[in-house]
């Protein structure tokens, strides 16, 4: 059976008051290396169906993968059960009918897929750089991934609808012979056919060789340089933490003492803008809300509601925070819905990925990227991580070494108020996130004292 059929016999098979099915079909392909030699690839298939019975005000939600059409009609009654043993949700609303969305998508057309095929020129492009590698003393390693998932999602109002989402990305590490020096780069990337693996293995050369030197510095305060990568991972903590309810509860570092939320307040003077867009280009994600269980941020009832493009930080000044409709009405704001990208938009300045920023002299570290990011206090969104595969210090405007790795500590609305240049927004793969958040456009950020709080071991 197909998924459009599985929503169909679902929803006419239900007995509770409102119900909404959701399926999601997913093809995964994947390729791996190492040591200049590609070691694996692979496809993997997945489905899984989601029914959201709703009776009496109350919700049940049973998610199941795998199923068939003889067992459809278990994953149905679960829920309709789930649902009977439940009080009322709190978040209850209306559901949504097909008046909502003026383009559902083309419901009738089968799941999109993807296959080993994907990778093909980014294959061969690999093996010229694998025998470059041989020729220059370098190892390369790394991992490409490419998903394509279809989700149906009807509900007993009426409401069809269906998305497609590419989701594709590759890393690339290169290392010295001895192992001493190593740096990274990540690329996003829909179909592959926008990957230039010899412009990044050639950024990693370069950065291999600004390693040559080494220099030992200590803990403390710098002037650093977060390239795109490290703004990806910093901006997508924050915009996780940035729950309407959340913040209005009194629970995170949105929150207004005394009461309410920071939406109106001013974080930095820099002009700066965080937003996201169903139809951006090349980071475009599903255009209507697909949720499949509720949270303080999102919530079941609002499947199928139209996402609009949102400003959550406008020219510095926080404009809002991740709510539905329900968490709407008790903060008093608009319902603006979680959207699965992220970008920043800002006044450049000069500032590039290397470092260089107008004419100043003064001693600046550049990061690569930033690694195992963890939370240390949610009323601050204090965060502790690691530096990992290259920081170089830069004099004069060039990098003049690379120097030891740090764990930091860090805020990153509190680094927004201390940012003192801009570079211009790039599509860029976050390297701690990568797993769950690929679409994002960010700048380089020159921060004037970066919290490096202790020297670590870390490669």
């Amino acid at each position: 059976m197909i998924p459009q059929e599985m929503v169909e016999r679902a929803l006419s098979i239900s007995r509770s008051d409102g119900c909404i099915v959701i399926a999601d079909t997913a093809t995964s392909a994947n390729l791996r290396w190492a040591n200049n030699t590609l070691t694996s690839n692979g496809v993997s298939r997945g489905s899984q169906i989601t029914v959201i019975a709703i009776s009496k005000g109350a919700v049940g939600v049973v998610s199941q993968e795998g199923v068939t059409a003889e067992t459809l009609e278990d994953v149905v009654r679960a829920a309709e059960a789930a649902a009977a043993g439940s009080s009322k949700a709190e978040d209850r609303m209306p559901m949504a009918g097909p008046e909502v969305l003026p383009e559902p998508g083309d419901w009738d057309a089968p799941p999109a897929e993807t296959s080993i095929g994907v990778f093909r020129d980014t294959a061969a492009d690999l093996g010229a750089q694998f025998e470059r590698g041989e020729a220059e003393g370098e190892l390369l390693f790394g991992y490409a991934s490419h998903q394509v998932s279809t989700t149906y999602l009807g509900s007993s109002t009426g409401l069809r609808a269906r998305h497609d989402q590419p989701t594709g990305y590759i890393e690339l590490n290169a290392k010295s012979r001895d192992f001493v020096r190593s740096a990274w780069a990540g690329a996003p990337t829909e179909d592959f056919s926008d990957v230039d693996v010899s412009a990044m293995t050639a950024g990693l050369s370069k950065r291999l060789g600004w390693a040559a030197r080494q220099i030992e510095l200590p803990a403390g305060r710098y002037p650093t340089v977060l390239p795109p990568s490290a703004v990806a991972d910093l901006m997508i903590s924050l915009y996780w933490s940035a729950g309407a309810r959340d913040a209005h509860d009194g629970r995170t570092v949105f929150s207004r003492p005394g009461g309410g939320t920071r939406v109106g307040e001013r974080l930095t003077d820099t002009r700066i803008t965080l937003r996201s867009d169903p139809s951006a280009t090349a980071l475009a994600c599903a255009p209507f809300v697909v949720a499949h269980s509720s949270s303080s941020a999102v919530s079941v009832f609002d499947n199928g509601l139209p996402i609009p493009p949102t400003r959550w930080i406008a020219d510095g000044v926080l404009q809002a925070l991740i709510q539905s409709r329900y968490s709407a009405k008790l903060t008093g704001l608009p319902a603006t819905p979680y959207v699965d990208n992220l970008i920043i938009d800002g006044t450049t300045d000069g500032l590039d990925t290397d470092g260089v920023s107008g004419e100043s002299t003064e001693r600046t570290l550049l990061l690569t990227c930033l690694w195992y990011i963890r939370t240390v206090d949610p009323q601050t969104l204090l965060l502790t991580g690691l530096t990992r595969d290259g920081v170089y210090l830069v004099e004069g405007g060039e990098v003049v070494g690379a120097v030891n790795n740090f764990r930091f500590n860090e805020s990153p609305v509190d680094l927004l108020s201390r940012v003192s240049s801009v570079g211009r927004s790039e599509r860029t793969l976050p390297r701690e996130w990568s797993d769950y958040f690929t679409r994002t456009a960010m700048p380089a950020l020159r921060v004037e004292d970066f919290n490096m709080s202790s020297v670590s071991q870390a490669s």
